[in-house]
């Protein structure tokens, strides 16, 4: 099942150096998420390949405009393709009378809905989205405005029956099912044990969206030991004052919450224009953390299995 991120937008406020502002697409199963939406957004699917009308939900970190201008000019453009299938956009508190003026201004009968969720902040991470196959959690970031960090966590599979015992224990639907479910089976008065007849699942995948913000504050329980951590570095360390003056994040800090919290691998992103090389930035988040990566555009990350046993093991 495909679970691979791209990326869109990596700059920070200013477009620089062939780099935009902050979007990014998560493709679950051929299910497009997109992660913010900065001015731009149509023009990097168009050159990644990457059909907007699969786009059903839309996650915005927080109302600075580089994460969302572009946001309605696609609402414009799906007006304009007659999409009709419903539009979700979940966003911290503010987006809904943004839109509501936009829409009123070109049409109000546009022909398909549009729901703005206004996530109210909260003290700990929340579901905001459900799907049968993956969970969307929120959680506050520390930024100059309310600003919310993503998690997309696959939903959790049953237990896989071993072929070969469906025909030597001669089993019915119904006791599949209960040993999909977790239990042993009964046969003569005599339990069969589960994990004699069954296989793990394949572990739960996931990844971490933490745009704009200060180093985490709070390193949750929710986040350890995810897949693929993507975290805002910036800054180069040594502009770490003018990081906490702005509440962004520099490489060092990155990779030392991505240490902390035990993530696969880490992507920094949201680059200050003042860097045209990015080179530094990366050496820097590796010595710390050597699973690092730069939020390159156009680039793709895979967030592949990790072993049940190992995960259980840390």
């Amino acid at each position: 099942m495909t679970f691979e991120l791209s990326i869109l937008g990596s700059n920070g406020a200013l477009p620089a150096h062939g780099r935009h502002p902050t979007a990014q697409i998560l493709n679950h199963n051929e299910c497009y998420f997109l992660l913010d939406c900065g001015e731009g957004t149509q023009m990097r699917l168009d050159a990644n390949n990457l059909k907007r009308g699969r786009i059903n939900q839309i996650f915005i970190s927080h109302l600075h405009g580089d994460h969302y201008y572009g946001l309605m000019g696609l609402i414009t453009s799906y007006i304009l393709l007659g999409r009709q299938q419903k539009l979700t956009v979940f966003a911290p508190p503010g987006l809904q009378s943004i839109i509501d003026v936009h829409i009123d201004i070109h049409d109000p009968n546009n022909g398909f809905e549009i729901e703005i969720i206004e996530l109210p902040e909260p003290n700990s991470p929340a579901l905001c989205y459900e799907s049968s196959a993956i969970e969307v959690y929120y959680f506050p970031l520390q930024h100059r405005i309310t600003c919310y960090g993503y998690f997309f966590k696959e939903v959790k599979q049953k237990r896989n029956v071993i072929k070969s015992k469906i025909e030597e224990y001669n089993l019915s639907v119904e006791e599949i099912i209960a040993l999909k479910d977790g239990h042993n089976i009964n046969r003569n008065g005599t339990d069969i044990q589960n994990k004699l007849l069954t296989k793990d699942p394949k572990a739960q995948r996931s990844y971490a969206y933490c745009t704009d913000t200060l180093p985490i504050a709070h390193h949750f329980n929710l986040l350890k030991n995810c897949d693929l951590l993507y975290h805002e570095s910036t800054f180069l360390h040594d502009d770490e004052e003018r990081a906490l003056q702005t509440f962004h994040t520099t490489t060092k800090q990155a990779a030392a919450v991505a240490k902390q919290l035990n993530a696969h691998q880490l992507i920094i992103g949201h680059f200050s224009a003042k860097y045209k090389n990015l080179d530094p930035l990366l050496q820097e988040a590796k010595a710390i953390f050597e699973n690092s990566a730069l939020a390159l555009e156009g680039e793709k990350f895979k967030i592949a299995y990790q072993q049940v046993a190992e995960l259980n093991a840390q």
